[in-house]
């Protein structure tokens, strides 16, 4: 058996770097573990800026008010809706046009690829977009909030350099065997890719989950909004309430901490999702962007 022996100044480094990483760690945490605490504090102890890591005056009272309107669900099925139809649009758009720019011998791929990352650096402009989308017919409707967004040039690059480090050698193998393209990407190289793909798909579900700018855009009916849109007005009153005097109002007493509130339950849903994609997570990111 060889036993290591560790130098001094190794042990030294050992120690620096735990400290160094503890420190980052708290620093990471801090913010989260301070907005849970904020959400169930009384707005007279976060005013007082006397919550930290623990709860002071404990109190459920916003909660009760944000999940006691039916609307508030109603427009949680609509982020809901939305983020899974978006996601599994874009990824379908994403993952082919991806394939496609990863075969070096295809005709046209570097103009291809030029189109790509020109719409990344320009843009027609808003208004010239909502003309498009509402001359389409598109507003009012699960497609504006869709369609626009259905490719991110980033994920895009990401998951066409993971395609390019694909061994060739199984693709040629499995077309000698008479598989065609499609049954290439779909037998071969998709159960391959399970890492870049959960990666690109918890990209796409955090954007769609937490876009709010895009529905208020193209929304105008209540019953069409995302939880998003919803407590953002719910924001938008309680603040206009306190700055209006109305220091009696429910939604007024509990705008110190309704912000808290808000972050917590729009991130909840995407907190339980990743345990179950972080393990491809990392490894999707690193072998995505092996190759530029």
């Amino acid at each position: 058996m060889v036993t290591t022996v560790k130098s001094r100044g190794y042990r030294v480094f050992q120690g620096i770097n735990a400290v160094i990483l503890t420190g980052v760690v708290i620093v990471t945490l801090y913010p989260f573990v301070n907005i849970i605490a904020r959400s169930f504090s009384d707005e007279r102890h976060i005013v007082a800026g006397q919550v930290n890591f623990f709860p002071r005056g404990f109190n459920v009272k916003t909660y009760q008010l944000v999940v006691s309107d039916p609307m508030f669900w109603t427009n949680y099925r609509n982020t809901v809706v939305y983020t899974v139809v978006a996601t599994a649009i874009a990824m379908v758009l994403t993952t082919c046009y991806a394939y496609v720019l990863s075969k070096k011998h295809l005709k046209g791929r570097t103009g291809l690829i030029w189109v790509a990352i020109f719409t990344m650096i320009f843009s027609g402009g808003l208004i010239p977009q909502y003309v498009l989308v509402n001359s389409l017919g598109l507003t009012n409707s699960i497609w504006a909030i869709v369609l626009p967004n259905a490719i991110s040039v980033f994920n895009l690059l990401v998951m066409k350099a993971f395609f390019e480090g694909l061994p060739r050698d199984l693709e040629e193998a499995a077309a000698i065997d008479g598989l065609n393209t499609y049954g290439i990407l779909w037998r071969i190289v998709l159960p391959l890719s399970k890492a870049v793909i959960a990666t690109m798909v918890l990209f796409y579900a955090v954007s769609f989950w937490n876009s709010w700018f895009t529905a208020f855009l193209y929304l105008n009916e209540q019953d069409l909004f995302p939880v998003t849109i919803y407590l953002r007005n719910l924001i938008a009153g309680a603040t206009g309430a306190e700055s209006a005097g109305a220091a009696l109002s429910e939604v007024s007493a509990a705008a110190a901490n309704i912000q808290a509130v808000t972050i917590m339950l729009t991130v909840l849903p995407i907190l339980a999702v990743y345990p179950f994609v972080q393990r491809y997570f990392v490894s999707g990111v690193m072998l995505g962007a092996v190759k530029g």
